[in-house]
């Protein structure tokens, strides 16, 4: 049975991006910062379609994210675009040609669109009625492997509180934002119940897995 995996980085004070988020700047004002940790490593650049790189004890937690993942689910922002109505020429995402997917990517979105088919097997679907029904097309296309919820904060947050996560894994960056999007901000007390299953000390971060539920 596919799980909905979260997985993402984090500062210390508990934001994903940085404030200010444009075309020009999608992670936000010094949002690059959370993932310096990750730019050097082979299996970063693998994905990203680059050669040569470093391995560290992150390199077994980008191997893990990644294995057995057969669809992605992100929101509006993290796609990038605006806000409001697409425009005439659609915003073809952050990731140029060949995005790093190569996999159905699920955008969750107020505002219609036909799928964008992009180089290397990944296909952008626009869904707008909602996180449930993102998740059912995403499990449809994942045929039975894993679904990995990408972001950003207000979706994962909607996922978290719906108690449609089985898996998080954080990676804390030694970064204080002081701004931007911050996760789990829309959470009860009480809303999650987590048993970690591991936590790895790497240059530069800290990753920490849980079990939700």
């Amino acid at each position: 049975m596919s799980k909905l995996r979260l997985s993402i980085t984090m500062s210390l004070d508990g934001y994903v991006a940085g404030p200010d988020q444009s075309e020009e700047n999608p992670l936000g004002v010094g949002g690059t910062e959370l993932h310096e940790w990750a730019f050097p490593l082979k299996e970063f650049r693998e994905i990203h379609g680059e050669h040569g790189g470093e391995t560290s004890a992150s390199s077994s937690v980008i191997q893990e994210r990644w294995a057995n993942i057969g669809a992605t689910i992100m929101g509006r922002n993290m796609f990038g675009g605006g806000t409001g109505p697409w425009r005439d020429d659609p915003w073809p995402g952050w990731w140029g040609e060949n995005p790093p997917y190569h996999h159905p990517v699920i955008v969750l979105t107020h505002h219609a669109r036909e799928p964008l088919e992009m180089k290397g097997g990944t296909t952008f679907h626009f869904v707008t009625d909602g996180i449930e029904a993102a998740l059912a097309q995403a499990k449809n296309a994942a045929q039975g492997q894993d679904i990995w919820l990408a972001g950003g904060a207000s979706v994962i947050d909607q996922y978290l509180a719906a108690g449609l996560v089985d898996e998080i894994d954080i990676s804390i960056a030694p970064v204080i934002m002081a701004g931007g999007e911050r996760l789990f901000e829309e959470l009860q007390r009480g809303a999650l119940k987590l048993t970690q299953i591991r936590a790895i000390d790497a240059p530069g971060v800290t990753h920490i897995k849980y079990q939700v539920g």
